[in-house]
């Protein structure tokens, strides 16, 4: 009560408000934030930035996770130790994987430019001016930043599976990808869906990567995301109350989503 919903509701609150962040007091404006929010000229390109950052992510993250944990779940000599490697940037700092990652995007002197150079590619991608290739750069980072999330939860559900199943289908004589889809996917559906909302909430929340590799650029808004553009508003333009109107709005969005989730899912369980 006390650390997240009265937050939320001071939140609500002030996206009625005029408010400068430094300032004692507040102005109460109705819904001009609002208004001015969907009117915005930006608006459309931060919720696209917002939408495609977020459906990459939570998509890639899933489906390499599953095909990462579908293999280190066999015996392989040195699984383990693939598997901590697999694991270990999950637990490192965002901020520390988005400068290490910017040697990876480097144009000039970095290991993308390298490896393309070396294939004969002569037209570089310039990932720091262009905000389509830009994007696509701090999706693939937090991709591989939250890769071991999906991997660990997947492989968990991989060993807990029932393995008479996947015996029974094999002395039916089902194919490998009938077996995946029909028999090994349904099993793992409460966990796909458990991870589709917490890794989607997790991906719309991100900021320490885009704020270190772009700082919501090239060309303005070019990576901003609806979260960067709350921070954006309410600490660098002071415009707290403008700040919490966009995450008024972004928390409405989810909240329907996660509901819509959730309805589907029990809906095929019953």
């Amino acid at each position: 009560m006390v650390f997240t919903y009265r937050p939320l509701v001071d939140n609500i609150r002030l996206s009625f408000m005029d408010w400068n962040i430094s300032s004692p007091q507040a102005t109460f404006i109705g819904l001009a934030n609002y208004i001015e929010w969907f009117q915005a000229d930006s608006t459309v390109r931060i919720v696209l930035n917002t939408v495609i950052f977020t459906f990459a992510t939570v998509v890639g993250s899933l489906v390499l996770g599953l095909v990462m944990a579908m293999i280190l779940d066999q015996k392989l000599f040195g699984r383990n130790l693939v598997r901590s490697v697999v694991f270990a940037p999950y637990i490192i700092s965002g901020a520390a994987i988005g400068v290490a990652f910017q040697f990876v995007f480097d144009p000039s002197v970095g290991l993308i430019q390298d490896i393309m150079t070396r294939l004969g590619f002569t037209a570089i991608p310039d990932f720091y001016q262009n905000p389509k290739w830009a994007l696509f750069m701090v999706t693939v980072t937090y991709i591989w930043k939250n890769l071991g999330y999906t991997f660990v939860i997947y492989l968990a559900a991989l060993q807990a599976r029932r393995i008479d199943l996947d015996e029974a289908a094999e002395i039916d004589g089902a194919s490998p990808w009938r077996r995946f889809t029909k028999v090994l996917l349904p099993q793992l559906r409460p966990t796909t869906f458990f991870l589709s909302i917490t890794v989607l909430l997790n991906s719309v929340q991100v900021f320490d990567i885009i704020n270190v590799m772009t700082h919501g650029g090239p060309q303005g808004t070019g990576t901003t995301t609806m979260v960067y553009q709350i921070y954006q508003e309410t600490f660098v333009n002071s415009r707290a109350g403008y700040g919490a109107t966009v995450a008024t709005i972004m928390f409405l969005i989810l909240l329907v989503i996660t509901l819509l989730q959730v309805r589907v899912m029990d809906r095929d369980n019953q």
